[in-house]
């Protein structure tokens, strides 16, 4: 699918997994455990982490070590290498870095990991935040002049927000 993630429909059937903070797989590398203790937690208290994330969520740790890995090798050695027949080609480094980031772009989208990411998020009705109205007040100075009759209050714009969940974001409206 090319473009943009629709904004996921929340339906109110849907199955809710166990809440519970799944354990760090012990097959991970030490770079992906200490990223996984890094993450977990945080997107477990965010909603975004249950049991059934666990395999997720180590995928895109082990990019995550592998993708460490290969940043590490490659301050040893260089880009650009000369094969023995003289042909120029670049690190096979370059290459497993470039597809763990790939592959972890991919997880950070699923997981929450990026604000665009947390925006497309549904998080259904018990965590939906306030929605508070916010007034932006436009102020018009007027040099060594008095203000026009009738201008004041009518520059007041009242943005009404809705929860993110929702695609078609704030509205604006003119105040009374």
């Amino acid at each position: 699918m090319r473009g943009r993630k629709p904004f996921a429909r929340s339906r109110g059937n849907a199955p809710k997994p166990p809440e519970a903070l799944p354990r760090c797989p012990e097959h991970l590398s030490d770079i992906a455990r200490k990223e996984w203790r890094r993450l977990a937690g945080t997107l477990h208290k965010m909603g975004v982490l249950t049991v059934v994330d666990r395999a997720a969520l180590a995928a895109y740790c082990q990019c995550y070590g592998r993708w460490v890995e290969a940043e590490q090798k490659l301050k040893e050695t260089p880009t650009i290498l000369k094969t023995p027949s003289g042909h120029v080609q670049q690190s096979p480094w370059l290459s497993i870095s470039n597809k763990q980031l790939e592959l972890m772009g991919r997880y950070m989208a699923e997981l929450g990991l990026s604000p665009s990411a947390r925006q497309r998020l549904s998080m259904g009705p018990d965590h939906a935040p306030d929605a508070e109205p916010l007034e932006i007040r436009f102020v018009t100075t007027y040099e060594g002049a008095d203000p026009p009759e009738g201008a004041g209050d009518k520059d007041t714009l009242t943005i009404g927000s809705r929860p993110s969940v929702h695609p078609g974001g704030p509205r604006i409206t003119r105040a009374p």
